[in-house]
């Protein structure tokens, strides 16, 4: 029988060798972490490799995502679905072992990493799922919801913000489900931290309200053991285990920034082979290492008796174990067409003009208790937002609940919405200032990127916020959201679009930003053929007979100032057509015929309007055409006065469209 020692050199050594033959990658942590690696997923992860997505595992997160090979070796090892010649091809085009973890990508990945700090700020997301089903669900004799929730992470995480955010508030929700390792190696890119990250981590958690156990050796089996049983018995506080480890452990560069991200060398791959007293070729595993780390029987019999229990749960509970499947699943409940519907209907029926952030509350009354599946929030701007309803609960340490008050944390708001959403059971949706989007865009960014299903509530859209001024008042974030790859931006007119809004957030199975506006949109009346086509993305608001002379498209607050013009237009003779485009990816997403429909091309006048950048809608209305837009940043004012100043207003909008006719 291997010793534990072997069996974290395998680790070891396979991550290296993957290095080096792609000539790139960060050895560092890999080899600093094995031990780390071998303590949990040998010794502690309850997980079934033949089956990644069995809902009761233990999540892994990996937060210091640079040591990939690290997370790929142990998934290799324990018998998932990713055989050696992922490993030999580490880094390379098309392959299921990308230079930091992908979700969706590698079987056994369960969050998207790379992004410092992220991942931990994920996990606290996990975790909050984890205990809030576990509270809906479990019955006594029945603990169905009864997983962990693990992370690594690195100095780096730590020194960023989100971390801090999102683990102060893992504290004050008492998450003691979710145990961090933290790899407390005091090196990173540019060398020993001591110049710039000098505080005492365990203080600081233990000022959060987490258990901190260490600095331990992360390097004995034995204190990683004991560290891991001592984290368990603490069910009311997060844990952090410290454990301090050599970064290029048995390298010839340990404990230097030198091996944290470039390959040893053929040399020193040879010098560490001989260091950890490793004989074998690079890529070979001896078969009783190999039978010693493989986890599969095991993980079978883990899932077997889980779904035994489910099997008499589902005799006793049937309604709840039909429930818990659906949400698990991500399945809308069966009569979600007829909720849709019916919404749509109401909104057509009372006909209301509204803030589209109060007709956004409005849809949420409706749907909040239809999907328990909807969990809420805000990021200390709940009465401005409009997430909150009648049927929200706050959750607290003791109780479960819909609502959670993030504070004024942004990012880690969204990063947690991550983990929600990823972890299964939840569609998550959070609302703050759309000017405040910046904090949180990374997050955003890595929500596209694993198609997170996860809604963002971003309100006082434009420069309509007025008094609070330019700081408050949104310029460029609008195109920088529709500019993230798999994200769909809704900017609704009014509350029916609105209504289509949430309706398609809702269905979709990836992240949207809903973009709201503070002050009162008109209704628009509607034909039912303009109604069907809301959610087209993009249709014909108001036209004229015969073919367009001249094209107006416009988005939120400003489809009333195309409107308008249109009605000044009309009545000089002129024939308009106004587009209303409240999501522009779902447009772009329509056949041609349907898009060169509306928007035919031989009609050159082409006039787009949104308070905001311009450059977006350059692609619609051509060189030919004209923007109004904001080129600079807002003034503080009266909104009305401020919409004057830069040329908001029905009459500037009839100039620019009597130039592009002329």
């Amino acid at each position: 029988m291997p010793t534990r020692r072997q069996l974290a050199n395998a680790l070891r050594v396979l991550s290296i060798d993957a290095i080096e033959q792609a000539k790139s990658g960060h050895p560092g942590a890999p080899l600093g972490m094995a031990e780390m690696g071998e303590a949990l997923f040998r010794h502690q992860l309850k997980h079934n490799p033949a089956n990644p997505s069995w809902f009761d595992r233990d999540r892994f997160v990996l937060s210091n995502g640079h040591a990939s090979m690290l997370l790929y070796g142990l998934l290799h090892l324990t018998g998932y679905d990713l055989p050696m010649d992922e490993l030999r091809h580490f880094r390379q085009l098309g392959r299921k072992t990308p230079g930091h973890p992908e979700y969706g990508v590698t079987a056994g990945v369960d969050m998207t990493t790379g992004p410092l700090g992220q991942g931990i700020a994920s996990a606290v997301g996990m975790a909050l799922a984890e205990r809030i089903l576990a509270q809906t669900f479990n019955r006594p004799g029945y603990n169905l919801v009864d997983h962990y929730t693990y992370c690594f992470v690195g100095d780096g995480c730590l020194m960023e913000g989100v971390a801090s955010e999102a683990c102060s508030l893992a504290g004050t929700w008492q998450l003691g489900r979710l145990i961090v390792c933290y790899d407390a190696n005091q090196i990173s890119i540019d060398g020993p931290v001591s110049g710039w990250f000098t505080e005492d981590v365990g203080a600081r958690f233990r000022a959060y309200g987490w258990q901190v156990i260490g600095p331990v050796d992360g390097h004995d089996f034995a204190a990683l053991d004991s560290a891991f049983s001592e984290a368990k018995k603490d069910t009311a506080r997060p844990s952090l285990i410290i454990a301090q480890t050599h970064i290029g452990y048995g390298s010839p560069k340990a404990d230097s920034a030198a091996c944290h991200g470039a390959p040893l060398g053929e040399e020193g791959c040879a010098k560490t082979r001989e260091a950890l007293g490793w004989p074998y070729p690079p890529f070979e595993i001896p078969s009783d290492i190999r039978d010693a780390w493989n986890a599969t029987e095991k993980g079978k019999e883990i899932e077997s008796a889980w779904q035994a229990l489910f099997a008499d749960y589902a005799k006793n509970y049937p309604d709840l174990a039909q429930e818990f499947e659906r949400r698990m699943t991500g399945k809308l409940p069966a009569d979600w067409q007829n909720i849709a519907s019916q919404l749509i209907a109401d909104t057509c029926a009372q006909a209301e003009s509204l803030a589209s952030r109060k007709a956004s509350q409005k849809c949420l009354e409706i749907l909040l208790p239809k999907l328990p599946e909807l969990i809420g929030g805000s990021a200390d701007l709940t009465g401005s937002v409009g997430t909150k309803t009648s049927h929200s609960v706050p959750l607290t340490a003791d109780k479960h609940g819909n609502y959670l008050y993030y504070g004024v944390r942004e990012f880690a708001m969204s990063a947690i919405m991550n983990g929600l959403a990823v972890h299964g059971g939840f569609l998550p949706y959070a609302g703050t200032f759309l000017s405040f989007s910046d904090q949180a865009k990374n997050a955003l960014r890595l929500a596209a990127l694993m198609q997170a299903h996860a809604i963002w509530v971003f309100t006082h859209d434009s420069i309509g916020v007025g008094e609070d001024g330019p700081t408050h008042q949104p310029v460029e974030q609008i195109s920088a959201l529709r500019m993230i790859p798999g994200m769909e931006v809704w900017r609704p007119c009014d509350s029916l679009e609105t209504a289509f809004a949430w309706k398609r957030a809702i269905e979709r199975k990836g992240p949207t930003c809903l973009v709201l506006s503070r002050q009162t949109l008109p209704y628009y009346q509607r034909d039912a053929v303009q109604v069907s086509q809301i959610s087209q993305g993009g249709y014909v608001l108001r036209d004229c007979k015969g073919v367009p002379e001249l094209i107006i498209l416009a988005t939120g607050s400003e489809v009333a100032l195309a409107c308008g013009a249109w009605d000044k237009l009309t009545e000089e003779g002129r024939r308009v057509r106004v587009l209303s485009l409240p999501c522009a990816e779902v447009f772009d997403a329509q056949p041609e015929s349907l898009r060169e429909k509306l928007l035919p091309s031989n009609v050159r006048a082409r006039l787009a309007i949104e308070a905001a950048s311009p450059e977006y809608f350059y692609k619609y209305v051509g060189l030919d055409g004209k923007v109004l837009g904001m080129t600079s940043f807002g003034l503080s004012g009266k909104a009305k006065d401020v919409a004057e100043h830069f040329g908001f207003t029905v009459d500037h909008v009839v100039s620019q469209a009597r130039t592009l006719l002329s």
